[in-house]
């Protein structure tokens, strides 16, 4: 059995990758804590595939703050790009495969069509530009790498959109959601999955896949299933995006051709609406 060990353990995919991994009974899988598998850290993530000795390191750990990132951009390169080079460093020393956790926003997201690993990469915002960074920065320096590019990531774990929809539909009346920004939601329990399989198949189909939930919505209807799935009485009402203007600017069409990691690992993808209510589910709300 390969061993695993995943850094950025303490975050929202950290966690779902520990939940599948303990309801698959996989056992080698390794969650060191934040200060022991600090990417930045050079010397300290070669201490940690010493003692590992992993077969397969899975890169969670990122700068996710879009607006933030704008203002902190040597930080979210920093921990992006840099860090991300630092990961295929160590595993091209030990001898490791990696797989990279990546976003939708490296696209400018203007086109109305799913966009495919090929397409080319446009970031629009800082936040997507490191990724892209990171994403190129890994290519060069080790063929052995699975990237995924997901988006709109959820789960019972850390903030998110869902928890963050049930906690003000609880506390206010009525909320204003952005109506003119699409893509696919994305339950991290699935993502997870999907890169435990990629993991199990034992394939070298290595390169860049794109990996969210199937079909299409905005951010206004997948707020109204939140409240619809959950039956939180809260009015809302679609705004567009100029009606809430943010220092980072979104794509506004984001949605990702999901057919190539489909077909190379045999992978079936659930709908979106169907893994929010397993969410909502597990949430108990």
């Amino acid at each position: 059995m390969s061993k695993i060990l995943v850094l950025g353990a303490s975050g929202q995919l950290g966690h779902c990758l520990k939940k599948v991994a303990e309801e698959r009974q996989i056992t080698e899988v390794f969650f060191p804590a934040e200060d022991e598998g600090n990417i930045l850290d050079i010397d300290g993530i070669d201490r940690l595939f010493e003692k590992y000795q992993p077969d397969f390191a899975i890169n969670c750990a990122a700068y996710t703050a879009v607006d933030k990132a704008e203002e902190d951009t040597a930080t979210a390169r920093k921990v992006n790009k840099d860090g991300a080079a630092n990961l295929a460093h160590a595993c091209k020393k030990h001898g490791a495969v990696l797989v990279h956790v990546s976003t939708d926003f490296v696209f400018e997201g203007v086109n109305p069509y799913p966009l495919v690993e090929t397409d080319a990469a446009n970031p629009i915002n800082v936040y997507g530009l490191t990724k892209l960074e990171g994403e190129q920065a890994i290519t060069d320096i080790l063929p052995e790498h699975f990237t995924l590019r997901t988006s709109w990531l959820y789960s019972e774990f850390g903030n998110n959109f869902v928890k963050t929809m049930l906690r003000l539909g609880a506390e206010r009346d009525q909320l204003n959601i952005i109506a003119d920004q699409v893509g696919t939601p994305t339950y991290a329990i699935d993502l997870a999955g999907c890169i435990l399989d990629i993991i199990a198949s034992g394939s070298t189909a290595y390169g860049i896949y794109h990996y969210s939930n199937e079909g299409v919505t905005s951010w206004y209807d997948f707020a109204v299933a939140i409240f619809d799935i959950s039956s939180t009485q809260v009015k809302a009402y679609p705004i567009r995006t100029s009606q809430y203007p943010t220092p980072a600017v979104r794509p506004t069409y984001s949605v990702m051709d999901k057919t190539k990691v489909k077909e190379t690992f045999n992978i079936q993808i659930p709908y979106w609406r169907h893994s929010l209510e397993e969410c909502i589910k597990r949430l108990g709300a």
